[in-house]
Order: structure tokens, then sequence, then C-alpha cells
């Protein structure tokens, strides 16, 4: 943090006073497009993320610099409550809005940003950012919120301010992260069970595609609307509230129910044997089966660009380049699609094959170069020493 205090001291006059914050990213190791249908998922928070250095002042003003991004923004409480554009203030700022909406009114704070996650590659770096933030606003303005709260306020600044009807994973993961540890998460009931990641002699890894995602762009509500469709068809028959209560028998009798609503059946096809995937990986991990968790990777990869339609044909490359690579369990996309990264899992003893041989191939096929992160299961956000 000593780096970025001194380049707040230099945007800020000094820097006495500030106190710093972190929130990590995130990798979905299985269970995608799940939360937003009542489903559970198996992420972890990774040592890659968001500092935030914070400090409160006399005046009435809200200053946000990143050094990340060019813009820098002083606003009024009272403009704070508008989004700017198409800028990423708006993550603050649809987090200061959620903290105005529980009577806290925001102002007399000097911030300044800055994150080491590939900015649109599916890693969650907008959830980090708001989980940063509303961390850092709670400790400094002493509101006493629990960090579920936060978690709350996070997810409904994306999906009020910023228009993205993203689910509860991305930041309960960043907030609630243990280190060595992914967490199957119910996020109908929001039930945590933290499931160690011993991988004996492997390592995660995240292969950026560098083919760049932005969420409000892509087809991430579209995907979102249509599971909805295919739950409302369902629950003309059953009385259920998630596509994910279901189960795979209940779905093929209800085919007739789907008649000319092919694609809402396959999205809804997905999300009930993702569901049963992220229990099978959860098991293999406990039983240190890693091949197991391997295999319910690939097949989560196969639903996702086959049923849900969410796969590209860069992500795909990446995929099987992995694959071809001895050493490699399993290998996914991960996070909501339409570009990003995968994830896999990785022998330690191939590390160095799999970065050169699966970059080569993709290169070959897609013209594009990927970039390798290899990454450690972390703690979630909160304060940190400066």
């Amino acid at each position: 943090m000593h780096d970025l205090q001194d380049e707040f001291g230099h945007r800020y006059q000094d820097a006495r006073g500030v106190r710093a914050f972190h929130a990590p990213g995130r990798v979905n190791l299985i269970g995608e497009h799940t939360d937003y249908n009542g489903g559970l998922v198996l992420p972890c928070a990774i040592d890659r993320g968001t500092q935030l250095l914070v400090r409160r002042t006399a005046a009435r003003s809200i200053k946000l610099a990143s050094l990340n991004f060019d813009l820098i923004a002083i606003l009024s409480p009272d403009e704070a409550g508008t989004a700017v554009g198409d800028h990423w203030i708006n993550y603050p700022l649809g987090v200061i809005a959620q903290f105005a909406k529980r009577g806290v009114t925001v102002t007399g704070i000097e911030c300044l940003y800055r994150g080491d996650i590939p900015n649109g590659a599916g890693l969650s770096s907008s959830a980090s950012v708001n989980i940063v933030t509303a961390v850092a606003l709670n400790a400094v303005f002493e509101c006493g919120f629990s960090q579920l709260e936060l978690v709350h306020m996070a997810q409904a600044a994306e999906n009020e301010f910023i228009g993205l009807a993203c689910g509860v994973m991305d930041p309960y993961a960043i907030a609630m992260g243990q280190r060595g540890h992914a967490m199957a998460l119910d996020c109908s009931t929001l039930e945590c069970d933290q499931v160690p990641l011993d991988l004996d002699g492997h390592t995660l890894v995240i292969s950026n595609s560098n083919q760049r995602r932005e969420l409000n762009d892509s087809g991430y509500n579209t995907r979102h609307r249509e599971c909805v469709t295919a739950l409302e068809i369902v629950q003309q028959s059953h009385g259920i509230e998630a596509l994910a209560a279901l189960d795979m028998a209940t779905l093929a009798s209800q085919a007739s129910a789907f008649a000319g609503q092919d694609t809402a059946f396959r999205r809804a096809r997905h999300v009930v044997t993702e569901q049963a995937r992220v229990l099978g990986a959860c098991e293999a991990l406990r039983a240190g089966d890693l091949a197991q968790f391997g295999q319910h990777m690939c097949a989560s990869h196969a639903s996702l660009a086959q049923d849900f339609d969410v796969s590209t044909p860069a992500l795909d490359a990446l995929v099987a380049a992995a694959m071809a690579v001895p050493g490699v369990v399993g290998s996914r996309m991960t996070g909501a699609g339409f570009g990003g990264c995968t994830v896999s899992l990785v022998a330690d003893t191939a590390l160095a094959a799999f970065e050169s041989e699966v970059s080569a191939r993709y290169h070959r096929e897609t013209g594009l170069t990927a970039d390798f992160h290899p990454v450690v299961a972390s703690d979630g956000a909160g304060e940190r020493p400066l």
C-alpha cells in the first residue's frame, strides 16, 4: 500500500489520516448462471483485487480517482445520485446511493482506487470495486452494517444504478472469502459451506482470452429473461420458486409445455444440470478426487457453450488448448461468458508447458494473445494496515 499512499499524497496534497481497504476478485470454479436462478455456486476469492485509500475531510464533496482510469470526479452529495455517462465512477456512486437509501449521507471523502484484476475479464472487477467501497464507507462513517448487508448493498448498486441483473454470488464471494477455501453457496438461502481447496500439487490458472466483454452490451440480461420465461412455463404445473429447484426428470416431463420454446428449455436444462455438477464437484473436492472434479469442470463448459450459449469461439479454443496439455485436470469458461476468462486446474509440473503450449495454439487459432494468471484462494474484503 505504500506506493499507493505516496500517490494519494500527490493527488490530494498529503496522505495524513488515510485508511486502507482491499477487496479481492473472484473466480467461479463451477456453477455458472445458477446464482440468479436460486442455485448453488462454488467460487473462491483470489489474490488479485482492488485497493482503496480513503480519507474523510471537512469539505462537502466526494472525490474519486483511480490509477486504472483517467477520469477524476469531484461531486457534491446531490450530484452523486446520478450516473455519469459510462464511466467507472458509477460503481462507487451506486454504492453511495445505497448508503443514502439507508439514511447515510456520504460527503467529505477523498478516494483513490487501484486494481490488478483484468478489467472486463469476468473476474468481477466491478463487484470488487463495489465491495471495497461499501466496506470502506461502512468503516469510515461508522455505520455498523454487517458484512452481509454490505453484500446486498453492492449487489443492489449493480442492479439498480448500473442496470445489470446480476446475482449475489460475486459480492458474496468477494466479501466472505476464506484463504484456502472455495464457497459452496446456496444463492436461494445464502447458506454457505467453506470447502477446503486441497489441490495436491495442482494450481488454478486463469487464462484471459483478451476478448473483452461488456455485460451491459452482452446477452447477460437476455439470459436472465430467458430463465424467467422457463420458470414461468414450469410454474404452470409445479409450484417452484426457482429453476434450480427442478431435477432433470421433472424438467424432462415438462417437454411438451416447452413446445416452441426450445431456447427456454435449453436454458433450464443448463441450470438443472449445472446444479448437479456443483454438488458433484463439492463431493469430489471433499474426497480429494481431482480427476472427478476436472470432469465436472469440462462438462460445465460444454453445457455453457451448447445449452446456455454464453461461450465464444475464443473461449472454446482456450479450453480445447488447455485440455490438450498433459497434466491439465479440467478447464472451463468462468464468469458470465461472452468473452473473458477460463479457469484450469493444472499439475504444478505442467505449468510451464501449459502456458507455452496453450499460448501458441490459442494465438494460431484465434489471432488473439492470452494472458495467464496462477491464483490462490484468498481472504475476503476488509481494512488493511498501511
